[in-house]
Protein backbone atom coordinates (compact mmCIF):
# COMPACT_ATOMS: atom_id res chain seq x y z
CA UNK A 1 0.00 0.00 0.00
CA UNK A 2 1.38 3.00 -0.91
CA UNK A 3 2.72 5.94 2.02
CA UNK A 4 0.17 8.59 1.86
CA UNK A 5 2.59 11.22 1.49
CA UNK A 6 0.41 13.73 -0.31
CA UNK A 7 -1.87 13.95 2.06
CA UNK A 8 0.63 14.99 4.64
CA UNK A 9 2.37 17.58 2.39
CA UNK A 10 -1.20 19.28 1.52
CA UNK A 11 -1.69 19.35 5.17
CA UNK A 12 1.41 20.61 5.90
CA UNK A 13 1.13 23.48 3.18
CA UNK A 14 -2.49 24.13 4.42
CA UNK A 15 -1.45 24.59 8.16
CA UNK A 16 1.74 26.59 7.73
CA UNK A 17 0.22 29.14 5.51
CA UNK A 18 -2.68 29.65 7.43
CA UNK A 19 -0.78 29.96 10.64
CA UNK A 20 1.55 32.16 8.63
CA UNK A 21 -1.21 34.51 7.72
CA UNK A 22 -2.61 34.26 11.21
CA UNK A 23 0.81 36.12 12.45
CA UNK A 24 1.37 38.69 9.33
CA UNK A 25 -2.49 39.66 10.12
CA UNK A 26 -1.51 40.51 13.47
CA UNK A 27 1.59 42.23 12.23
CA UNK A 28 -0.74 44.28 9.94
CA UNK A 29 -2.84 45.22 12.90
CA UNK A 30 0.01 46.12 15.49
CA UNK A 31 1.53 48.29 12.58
CA UNK A 32 -1.85 50.03 12.48
CA UNK A 33 -2.70 49.00 8.48
CA UNK A 34 -5.99 47.91 8.78
CA UNK A 35 -6.83 47.60 5.27
CA UNK A 36 -3.86 44.92 4.44
CA UNK A 37 -5.23 42.90 7.93
CA UNK A 38 -8.42 42.44 6.88
CA UNK A 39 -7.37 41.65 3.16
CA UNK A 40 -4.61 39.15 4.67
CA UNK A 41 -7.46 37.50 6.93
CA UNK A 42 -9.97 37.33 3.91
CA UNK A 43 -7.85 35.76 1.38
CA UNK A 44 -6.70 33.13 4.44
CA UNK A 45 -10.13 32.25 5.54
CA UNK A 46 -11.86 32.48 2.39
CA UNK A 47 -10.07 29.29 1.06
CA UNK A 48 -9.82 27.47 4.46
CA UNK A 49 -13.87 27.90 4.37
CA UNK A 50 -14.23 26.18 0.77
CA UNK A 51 -11.67 23.41 1.90
CA UNK A 52 -13.75 22.26 4.77
CA UNK A 53 -17.38 21.96 1.72
CA UNK A 54 -14.95 20.29 -0.52
CA UNK A 55 -13.53 17.63 1.86
CA UNK A 56 -17.19 17.08 3.27
CA UNK A 57 -19.06 16.82 -0.36
CA UNK A 58 -16.30 14.62 -0.91
CA UNK A 59 -16.80 12.27 1.64
CA UNK A 60 -20.64 12.92 1.52
CA UNK A 61 -20.65 13.57 5.63
CA UNK A 62 -23.83 15.49 5.36
CA UNK A 63 -25.82 11.89 4.50
CA UNK A 64 -23.85 10.24 7.54
CA UNK A 65 -24.21 10.23 10.90
CA UNK A 66 -20.94 11.85 12.16
CA UNK A 67 -21.89 15.20 14.04
CA UNK A 68 -18.08 15.36 15.65
CA UNK A 69 -16.50 15.58 12.09
CA UNK A 70 -19.01 18.18 11.31
CA UNK A 71 -18.48 19.94 14.20
CA UNK A 72 -14.66 19.95 13.38
CA UNK A 73 -15.62 21.28 10.21
CA UNK A 74 -17.10 24.06 11.13
CA UNK A 75 -14.41 25.16 13.80
CA UNK A 76 -12.19 24.73 10.65
CA UNK A 77 -10.19 21.64 11.56
CA UNK A 78 -11.31 18.84 9.00
CA UNK A 79 -7.79 18.79 7.20
CA UNK A 80 -6.41 17.73 10.54
CA UNK A 81 -9.19 15.21 11.19
CA UNK A 82 -8.82 13.75 7.78
CA UNK A 83 -5.32 13.47 8.18
CA UNK A 84 -5.22 11.80 11.27
CA UNK A 85 -8.01 9.24 10.39
CA UNK A 86 -5.89 8.44 6.66
CA UNK A 87 -2.90 7.32 8.58
CA UNK A 88 -4.70 5.30 11.12
CA UNK A 89 -6.08 3.57 8.12
CA UNK A 90 -2.69 2.85 6.97
CA UNK A 91 -1.06 1.94 9.76
CA UNK A 92 -3.86 -0.30 10.86
CA UNK A 93 -4.51 -1.84 7.28
CA UNK A 94 -3.96 -5.32 7.04
CA UNK A 95 -3.91 -6.09 10.33
CA UNK A 96 -7.67 -7.25 10.06
CA UNK A 97 -9.11 -9.56 7.34
CA UNK A 98 -11.05 -7.71 5.34
CA UNK A 99 -14.24 -9.18 4.37
CA UNK A 100 -14.38 -8.37 1.05
CA UNK A 101 -12.23 -6.27 -2.06
CA UNK A 102 -13.35 -5.48 -4.96
CA UNK A 103 -11.22 -6.11 -8.56
CA UNK A 104 -10.39 -3.28 -11.12
CA UNK A 105 -9.25 -3.87 -14.39
CA UNK A 106 -5.93 -1.46 -15.48
CA UNK A 107 -4.36 -1.53 -18.64
CA UNK A 108 -0.57 -1.39 -18.54
CA UNK A 109 1.06 1.42 -21.22
CA UNK A 110 1.57 -0.02 -24.65
CA UNK A 111 4.92 -1.86 -25.42
CA UNK A 112 5.77 -2.51 -29.07
CA UNK A 113 2.12 -1.63 -29.80
CA UNK A 114 0.18 -4.15 -27.38
CA UNK A 115 -1.69 -3.50 -24.02
CA UNK A 116 -2.00 -6.42 -21.18
CA UNK A 117 -4.79 -6.05 -18.94
CA UNK A 118 -4.10 -6.30 -15.20
CA UNK A 119 -6.65 -7.42 -12.42
CA UNK A 120 -6.20 -5.98 -9.26
CA UNK A 121 -7.76 -6.79 -5.75
CA UNK A 122 -8.43 -3.25 -4.07
CA UNK A 123 -9.52 -3.93 -0.32
CA UNK A 124 -11.30 -1.43 1.40
CA UNK A 125 -8.83 0.56 3.54
CA UNK A 126 -7.04 1.15 0.44
CA UNK A 127 -10.23 2.17 -1.02
CA UNK A 128 -10.46 4.65 1.42
CA UNK A 129 -7.34 5.94 1.19
CA UNK A 130 -7.66 6.55 -2.25
CA UNK A 131 -10.69 9.01 -1.66
CA UNK A 132 -8.72 10.64 0.22
CA UNK A 133 -5.82 11.00 -1.40
CA UNK A 134 -8.39 12.55 -3.91
CA UNK A 135 -10.37 14.50 -1.54
CA UNK A 136 -6.57 16.34 -0.54
CA UNK A 137 -5.60 16.86 -3.76
CA UNK A 138 -8.56 18.84 -4.93
CA UNK A 139 -8.65 21.18 -1.48
CA UNK A 140 -5.17 21.23 -2.19
CA UNK A 141 -5.97 22.94 -5.67
CA UNK A 142 -8.72 24.80 -3.87
CA UNK A 143 -5.79 26.31 -1.30
CA UNK A 144 -3.37 27.18 -4.01
CA UNK A 145 -5.98 29.34 -6.71
CA UNK A 146 -8.56 30.91 -4.38
CA UNK A 147 -6.42 31.35 -1.35
CA UNK A 148 -2.53 31.59 -1.94
CA UNK A 149 -2.47 32.94 -5.33
CA UNK A 150 -4.47 36.39 -4.41
CA UNK A 151 -2.33 36.31 -1.14
CA UNK A 152 0.88 35.84 -3.39
CA UNK A 153 -0.28 38.85 -4.96
CA UNK A 154 -1.16 41.18 -2.52
CA UNK A 155 1.81 40.32 -0.12
CA UNK A 156 4.25 41.46 -2.87
CA UNK A 157 2.31 44.20 -4.00
CA UNK A 158 2.59 45.49 -0.19
CA UNK A 159 6.50 45.00 -0.63
CA UNK A 160 6.88 46.85 -3.81
CA UNK A 161 4.58 49.77 -2.05
CA UNK A 162 6.44 49.83 1.12
CA UNK A 163 9.79 49.31 -0.61
CA UNK A 164 10.18 46.79 1.99
CA UNK A 165 10.72 42.89 2.31
CA UNK A 166 10.25 41.72 5.93
CA UNK A 167 11.22 38.10 7.62
CA UNK A 168 7.58 37.61 8.01
CA UNK A 169 6.15 38.95 4.53
CA UNK A 170 8.75 36.78 2.71
CA UNK A 171 8.60 33.62 4.59
CA UNK A 172 4.83 33.81 4.17
CA UNK A 173 5.48 34.57 0.06
CA UNK A 174 7.22 31.77 -0.14
CA UNK A 175 4.71 29.48 1.69
CA UNK A 176 2.44 30.84 -0.45
CA UNK A 177 4.15 30.12 -3.91
CA UNK A 178 5.01 26.63 -2.88
CA UNK A 179 1.16 26.36 -2.04
CA UNK A 180 0.62 27.38 -5.60
CA UNK A 181 3.01 25.72 -7.17
CA UNK A 182 2.01 22.57 -5.36
CA UNK A 183 -1.45 23.02 -6.12
CA UNK A 184 -0.94 23.24 -10.00
CA UNK A 185 1.18 19.64 -10.10
CA UNK A 186 -2.23 18.42 -8.18
CA UNK A 187 -3.97 19.65 -11.00
CA UNK A 188 -2.08 18.40 -13.33
CA UNK A 189 -1.43 14.63 -11.90
CA UNK A 190 -5.50 14.74 -11.50
CA UNK A 191 -6.13 15.82 -15.17
CA UNK A 192 -3.44 12.39 -16.35
CA UNK A 193 -5.27 10.31 -13.95
CA UNK A 194 -8.64 10.97 -14.87
CA UNK A 195 -7.99 11.04 -18.93
CA UNK A 196 -6.17 7.98 -18.64
CA UNK A 197 -8.14 6.61 -15.93
CA UNK A 198 -8.28 2.51 -17.36
CA UNK A 199 -4.64 2.46 -17.88
CA UNK A 200 -2.12 1.82 -14.90
CA UNK A 201 -0.44 5.30 -14.85
CA UNK A 202 3.14 5.57 -12.89
CA UNK A 203 4.49 9.04 -12.91
CA UNK A 204 8.23 9.34 -13.01
CA UNK A 205 10.65 11.80 -11.07
CA UNK A 206 11.44 13.66 -13.98
CA UNK A 207 7.93 14.36 -14.76
CA UNK A 208 7.23 15.81 -11.22
CA UNK A 209 10.70 18.41 -11.49
CA UNK A 210 9.76 19.31 -15.09
CA UNK A 211 6.23 20.00 -13.92
CA UNK A 212 7.55 22.06 -10.82
CA UNK A 213 9.80 23.96 -13.07
CA UNK A 214 6.96 25.05 -15.30
CA UNK A 215 4.53 25.67 -12.91
CA UNK A 216 7.50 27.92 -10.83
CA UNK A 217 8.65 30.03 -14.04
CA UNK A 218 4.65 30.29 -15.00
CA UNK A 219 3.39 31.66 -11.96
CA UNK A 220 5.60 33.17 -10.46
CA UNK A 221 6.15 35.37 -13.89
CA UNK A 222 2.23 36.03 -13.69
CA UNK A 223 2.07 37.46 -10.45
CA UNK A 224 4.78 39.86 -10.92
CA UNK A 225 3.72 40.56 -14.62
CA UNK A 226 0.30 41.62 -12.14
CA UNK A 227 1.84 43.59 -9.48
CA UNK A 228 3.86 45.66 -11.46
CA UNK A 229 1.14 46.76 -13.62
CA UNK A 230 -1.33 47.64 -10.51
CA UNK A 231 1.43 49.77 -9.18
CA UNK A 232 1.23 52.26 -11.45
CA UNK A 233 -2.21 51.99 -12.96
CA UNK A 234 -4.46 50.97 -10.03
CA UNK A 235 -7.24 52.11 -12.23
CA UNK A 236 -7.19 49.25 -15.14
CA UNK A 237 -6.54 46.22 -12.59
CA UNK A 238 -10.13 46.02 -11.94
CA UNK A 239 -10.93 45.38 -15.70
CA UNK A 240 -7.98 43.34 -16.86
CA UNK A 241 -8.76 41.10 -13.83
CA UNK A 242 -12.56 41.03 -14.63
CA UNK A 243 -12.26 40.47 -18.15
CA UNK A 244 -9.83 37.38 -17.34
CA UNK A 245 -12.34 36.11 -14.90
CA UNK A 246 -15.03 36.44 -17.29
CA UNK A 247 -13.98 35.25 -20.01
CA UNK A 248 -12.69 31.69 -18.50
CA UNK A 249 -15.78 31.61 -16.26
CA UNK A 250 -18.20 31.65 -19.10
CA UNK A 251 -16.73 29.61 -21.49
CA UNK A 252 -17.49 26.05 -20.23
CA UNK A 253 -21.15 27.48 -20.04
CA UNK A 254 -20.99 29.10 -23.66
CA UNK A 255 -19.40 25.54 -25.19
CA UNK A 256 -22.61 23.93 -22.74
CA UNK A 257 -24.76 25.41 -24.05
CA UNK A 258 -24.01 25.59 -27.83
CA UNK A 259 -23.88 21.65 -27.49
CA UNK A 260 -27.46 21.70 -26.42
CA UNK A 261 -26.88 19.28 -24.25
CA UNK A 262 -29.28 18.02 -21.19
CA UNK A 263 -28.67 19.46 -17.77
CA UNK A 264 -25.96 17.45 -15.85
CA UNK A 265 -28.19 15.24 -13.51
CA UNK A 266 -25.92 12.61 -11.99
CA UNK A 267 -23.32 14.79 -10.02
CA UNK A 268 -24.48 14.00 -6.31
CA UNK A 269 -28.08 12.40 -6.20
CA UNK A 270 -28.97 13.94 -2.95
CA UNK A 271 -28.46 17.41 -4.67
CA UNK A 272 -31.42 19.28 -6.27
CA UNK A 273 -31.08 20.90 -9.63
CA UNK A 274 -30.16 24.45 -7.79
CA UNK A 275 -27.64 22.20 -5.15
CA UNK A 276 -26.31 21.37 -8.89
CA UNK A 277 -26.29 24.66 -10.55
CA UNK A 278 -24.41 25.59 -7.63
CA UNK A 279 -21.65 22.79 -7.70
CA UNK A 280 -21.36 23.75 -11.56
CA UNK A 281 -20.78 27.46 -10.93
CA UNK A 282 -18.32 26.92 -7.89
CA UNK A 283 -15.90 24.24 -10.70
CA UNK A 284 -16.36 26.98 -12.96
CA UNK A 285 -15.53 29.43 -10.60
CA UNK A 286 -12.13 27.17 -9.35
CA UNK A 287 -11.54 27.10 -13.27
CA UNK A 288 -11.82 30.55 -14.34
CA UNK A 289 -9.30 31.38 -10.96
CA UNK A 290 -6.80 28.77 -11.73
CA UNK A 291 -6.46 30.03 -15.78
CA UNK A 292 -5.88 33.49 -14.08
CA UNK A 293 -2.65 32.41 -13.22
CA UNK A 294 -1.36 29.51 -15.31
CA UNK A 295 -2.99 27.08 -18.28
CA UNK A 296 -5.15 24.63 -16.30
CA UNK A 297 -4.85 21.32 -17.03
CA UNK A 298 -7.91 19.99 -16.51
CA UNK A 299 -10.20 21.27 -19.48
CA UNK A 300 -14.25 21.71 -17.70
CA UNK A 301 -16.33 19.80 -20.11
CA UNK A 302 -20.26 20.68 -18.73
CA UNK A 303 -21.94 18.02 -20.82
CA UNK A 304 -19.27 14.86 -20.05
CA UNK A 305 -20.55 12.62 -17.50
CA UNK A 306 -16.87 12.99 -15.41
CA UNK A 307 -17.38 17.07 -16.52
CA UNK A 308 -13.87 16.67 -17.92
CA UNK A 309 -12.62 17.68 -21.47
CA UNK A 310 -10.67 14.19 -21.94
CA UNK A 311 -9.41 14.84 -25.43
CA UNK A 312 -5.54 16.42 -25.86
CA UNK A 313 -6.11 19.75 -27.77
CA UNK A 314 -2.70 20.98 -28.96
CA UNK A 315 -4.60 24.16 -30.20
CA UNK A 316 -5.92 25.43 -27.04
CA UNK A 317 -3.09 25.21 -25.18
CA UNK A 318 -0.66 26.72 -27.86
CA UNK A 319 -3.64 30.01 -28.50
CA UNK A 320 -3.89 30.37 -24.43
CA UNK A 321 0.19 30.40 -24.54
CA UNK A 322 0.24 32.96 -27.25
CA UNK A 323 -2.36 34.92 -25.94
CA UNK A 324 -0.91 35.29 -22.73
CA UNK A 325 2.43 35.87 -23.40
CA UNK A 326 1.09 39.00 -25.56
CA UNK A 327 -1.18 40.22 -22.57
CA UNK A 328 2.20 39.95 -20.29
CA UNK A 329 4.56 41.87 -22.76
CA UNK A 330 1.26 44.26 -23.06
CA UNK A 331 1.23 44.84 -19.11
CA UNK A 332 5.09 45.26 -19.15
CA UNK A 333 5.13 47.89 -21.58
CA UNK A 334 1.80 49.52 -19.56
CA UNK A 335 4.22 49.38 -16.80
CA UNK A 336 7.31 50.36 -18.46
CA UNK A 337 5.67 53.73 -19.56
CA UNK A 338 3.71 54.58 -16.77
CA UNK A 339 6.67 53.67 -14.01
CA UNK A 340 6.72 55.89 -10.97
CA UNK A 341 9.81 57.32 -8.81
CA UNK A 342 9.72 54.02 -7.07
CA UNK A 343 11.07 52.20 -9.15
CA UNK A 344 14.23 54.73 -9.92
CA UNK A 345 17.11 52.54 -8.58
CA UNK A 346 15.39 49.19 -11.04
CA UNK A 347 16.87 48.91 -14.20
CA UNK A 348 13.38 48.44 -16.25
CA UNK A 349 14.49 47.39 -19.54
CA UNK A 350 16.80 44.30 -18.10
CA UNK A 351 13.56 43.24 -15.07
CA UNK A 352 10.69 43.30 -18.59
CA UNK A 353 13.81 41.32 -20.53
CA UNK A 354 14.37 39.10 -17.20
CA UNK A 355 10.23 38.07 -17.25
CA UNK A 356 9.79 37.63 -20.89
CA UNK A 357 12.29 34.60 -20.74
CA UNK A 358 10.82 33.69 -17.73
CA UNK A 359 7.58 33.00 -19.24
CA UNK A 360 9.62 31.08 -21.73
CA UNK A 361 11.49 28.68 -19.48
CA UNK A 362 8.24 28.04 -18.26
CA UNK A 363 6.86 26.49 -22.01
CA UNK A 364 10.40 25.12 -22.32
CA UNK A 365 9.55 23.03 -19.21
CA UNK A 366 5.84 22.43 -20.61
CA UNK A 367 7.27 21.16 -24.10
CA UNK A 368 9.71 19.14 -22.83
CA UNK A 369 7.06 17.63 -20.29
CA UNK A 370 4.31 16.91 -23.08
CA UNK A 371 7.34 15.61 -25.00
CA UNK A 372 9.76 13.09 -23.16
CA UNK A 373 7.94 13.17 -19.26
CA UNK A 374 4.07 12.73 -19.75
CA UNK A 375 3.56 9.57 -18.46
CA UNK A 376 1.13 8.52 -21.41
CA UNK A 377 3.15 9.83 -24.03
CA UNK A 378 2.72 6.96 -26.00
CA UNK A 379 -1.58 7.09 -26.05
CA UNK A 380 -1.22 10.25 -27.93
CA UNK A 381 -2.39 10.58 -31.09
CA UNK A 382 0.40 13.18 -31.97
CA UNK A 383 3.23 14.57 -29.95
CA UNK A 384 3.33 18.19 -28.81
CA UNK A 385 5.85 19.04 -31.34
CA UNK A 386 3.54 17.49 -34.38
CA UNK A 387 0.42 19.08 -32.14
CA UNK A 388 2.76 22.68 -32.61
CA UNK A 389 3.71 22.87 -36.05
CA UNK A 390 -0.05 21.80 -37.01
CA UNK A 391 -1.31 25.00 -34.53
CA UNK A 392 1.44 27.15 -36.09
CA UNK A 393 0.61 26.15 -40.05
CA UNK A 394 -3.36 26.78 -39.34
CA UNK A 395 -2.75 30.15 -37.86
CA UNK A 396 -0.32 31.26 -41.09
CA UNK A 397 -3.08 29.84 -43.07
CA UNK A 398 -5.57 31.93 -41.56
CA UNK A 399 -3.65 35.22 -41.24
CA UNK A 400 -2.21 34.31 -44.99
CA UNK A 401 -4.67 36.20 -47.31
CA UNK A 402 -6.40 33.85 -50.42
CA UNK A 403 -4.64 33.54 -53.62
CA UNK A 404 -8.02 34.82 -55.57
CA UNK A 405 -7.66 38.33 -53.52
CA UNK A 406 -3.77 38.92 -54.01
CA UNK A 407 -4.54 37.88 -57.81
CA UNK A 408 -7.81 40.53 -58.25
CA UNK A 409 -5.64 43.25 -56.23
CA UNK A 410 -2.77 42.72 -59.24
CA UNK A 411 -5.29 43.06 -62.01
CA UNK A 412 -6.83 46.05 -60.86
CA UNK A 413 -3.22 47.08 -60.31
CA UNK A 414 -2.14 46.44 -63.86
CA UNK A 415 -5.95 46.95 -65.57
CA UNK A 416 -5.24 50.98 -65.87
CA UNK A 417 -2.00 50.84 -67.30
CA UNK A 418 -3.00 48.39 -69.85
CA UNK A 419 -6.37 50.43 -70.51
CA UNK A 420 -3.52 53.42 -71.23
CA UNK A 421 -1.30 51.45 -73.78
CA UNK A 422 -4.46 49.77 -75.59
CA UNK A 423 -5.84 53.33 -75.90
CA UNK A 424 -2.73 55.18 -77.23
CA UNK A 425 -2.36 52.40 -79.55
CA UNK A 426 -5.63 52.37 -80.54
CA UNK A 427 -5.56 56.41 -80.88
CA UNK A 428 -2.43 55.58 -83.31
CA UNK A 429 -3.74 52.86 -85.25
CA UNK A 430 -6.93 55.69 -86.05
CA UNK A 431 -4.71 58.38 -86.99
CA UNK A 432 -2.32 56.45 -89.54
CA UNK A 433 -5.63 55.05 -91.06
CA UNK A 434 -7.20 58.89 -91.38
CA UNK A 435 -4.07 60.27 -92.80
CA UNK A 436 -2.63 58.02 -95.43
CA UNK A 437 0.07 60.26 -96.84
CA UNK A 438 1.59 60.67 -93.57
CA UNK A 439 1.81 56.96 -93.30
CA UNK A 440 3.45 57.04 -96.69
CA UNK A 441 5.89 59.88 -95.89
CA UNK A 442 6.81 57.78 -92.89
CA UNK A 443 7.86 54.58 -95.07
CA UNK A 444 9.74 56.68 -97.54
Amino acid sequence: MKFPGSVLVSLVLFVAETAAALCLSGAYRAAGDRMWQWLTLLFALLPCALVQLSLVFIHRDVSRDRPLVLLLHLLQLGPLVRCVEVFYIYFHAGRVEEPYVSITKKRQMPKDGYSEEIEKEVGQAEGKLCTHRSAFSRASVIQAFLGSAPQLTLQLYICVLQQEITAARSIFMVLSLLSIVYGALRCNILAIKIKYDDYDVSVKPAAYLCIFMWRSFEIATRVTVLVLFSSVLQIWTLPVVLVNFVVFFFYPWILFWQSKSPFPENIEKALSRVGTTIVLCLLTFLYAGINMFCWSAVQVKLNDPDLINKSQNWYRLTVYYMLRFIENAFLLLMWYIYKTDIYLYVCAPLLVLQLLISYCMAVLFMLVFYQFCHPCKKLFSSSISEGLLSCFRFLCFICKPPKSTILTEKVEVKSPENTDEAWSSSKTTDSQKGNPHQSVSSNA
